[in-house]
């Protein structure tokens, strides 16, 4: 039995969060042996792991990463507050205080050697989530796998000191080819490390839990109803999705609505701009929801309007639904729509995603002609995983 690691941040609503819970749920627990370490053990997907896998105990240094400096120093960790206090006064110094990735990859530097190690030897470690530290220097492991989940040519950090921990991993794992293209054109010395594994999508799973009945009757009918699912950061650009349901109110269209599930350091910011724009009954920000699945199936236009992404698995998601998609020409769009075939794929600007809303809005046979087409592909994909086996047996 080949013994596995998996590694992540915790299990909170999210995209990379689903696709883990999709592969943990399709892995051949026959041949592995799995451990899952969590630095948090919290999130609402925590119910879903499956039995198979083994939930490491926690260990309260890596569970400071994303804690402040404040709530370090008040628990007694006094040389990690320190080194937190020193990534944010680098951050500061070199003008990067708005940049929370430098910021990130800092802490794990500063940090790191004040983390303990992991004893027991694996046969394949998984860091599958960035920054990947810990699998790189405190896992003993055979083989160890980096997993990529988003475009890393919009990401800003130290290239010298990503290079430092890419080096140790065998493998780096991208979603889509498109996202394995945008990383080799930022580190292009490790293109013969790079394997596409795409996420594990469940379309039996996805289609039952769509089954749920909704509490309230919120989607009007005669309402034509968006909806997003997706974290309130700036990758998702949902500032933009806001005003461009502005201009579409601007043009007429008073009768289209814009959902969104999901919970973020945006939200804020998110409700300052939906009351500037007047739209507090026309953009309506759910927060987090376990099951999106239902709300999913009876909107009308599924929409992503994100400024880069790896590969959305909620468009996937949208796609078992035979829900009518739109997405933004972010740099891996092409990688998950065939625009005018599967959905459809707009400009990236305000006006674009306004405009293309509207043409949406009035083409009924478009939007027919999306959801058909979606509705006789076959979505699954469990056989990704193959390749994730073959780097332990190779001759699998």
């Amino acid at each position: 039995m080949k013994k596995i690691l998996i590694s992540s941040f915790d299990m909170e609503v999210g995209g990379v969060e689903r696709s883990l819970i999709s592969m943990l749920n399709n892995f051949d627990y026959d041949q592995f042996d799995v451990d899952l370490f969590l630095y948090s053990q919290s999130g609402d997907f925590l119910e879903l792991l499956p039995g198979d896998v083994k939930l490491l105990d926690e260990i309260n240094e890596y569970k400071t990463v994303r804690q402040s400096i404040k709530a370090i120093f008040k628990q007694g960790l006094w040389f990690l507050g320190f080194a937190r206090l020193l990534a944010k006064i680098r951050t500061l110094f070199y003008g990067n205080e708005e940049n929370g990735y430098m910021q990130t990859q800092l802490i794990w530097q500063y940090c790191l050697p004040l983390f303990p190690s992991r004893a027991k030897e694996y046969d394949i470690a998984i860091s599958y989530l960035w920054p990947h530290h810990y699998v790189a220097k405190k896992v003993n492991a055979k083989v160890k796998v980096a997993w990529i989940h988003t475009d890393y040519s919009a990401i800003a950090t130290d290239i010298e000191a990503d290079l430092s921990i890419w080096k140790e991993f065998d493998y780096i794992v991208s979603i889509s080819s498109d996202c394995s293209k945008t990383f080799v054109e930022k580190y292009p010395m490790l293109q013969d490390k790079l394997l596409v594994v795409e996420n594990i999508t469940a379309p039996d799973f996805i289609t039952k839990m769509s089954m749920e009945k909704l509490d309230d009757d919120m989607f009007v009918k005669d309402d034509f109803n968006l909806l997003s699912v997706g974290r309130l950061c700036h990758p998702k650009a949902i500032d933009k999705a806001i005003k461009a349901l502005h201009i579409v109110h601007q043009n007429g269209f008073k009768n289209i609505k814009w959902f969104v599930i999901g919970d973020g350091p945006d939200r804020k910011m998110l409700e300052q701009l939906i009351s500037q724009y007047n739209l507090t009954k026309s953009f309506i920000l759910l927060g987090k929801i376990n099951n999106p699945y239902p709300y999913m199936k009876v909107c009308d236009l599924y929409v992503q309007p994100s400024r880069y992404e790896g590969k959305a698995v909620a468009v996937t998601e949208a796609k078992i639904l035979s829900k009518p998609i739109l997405i933004t020409n972010y740099p891996t769009a092409k990688s998950q729509i065939t625009s005018g075939t599967d959905g459809v794929i707009c400009g990236n600007s305000i006006e674009d995603l306004a405009e293309s809303i509207i043409e949406l809005h009035q083409n009924k046979k478009l939007q027919n002609s999306l959801s058909q087409y979606c509705s006789i592909q076959d979505y699954g994909n469990s056989n990704e995983l193959k390749k994730l086996y073959s780097m332990i047996n190779p001759d699998i």
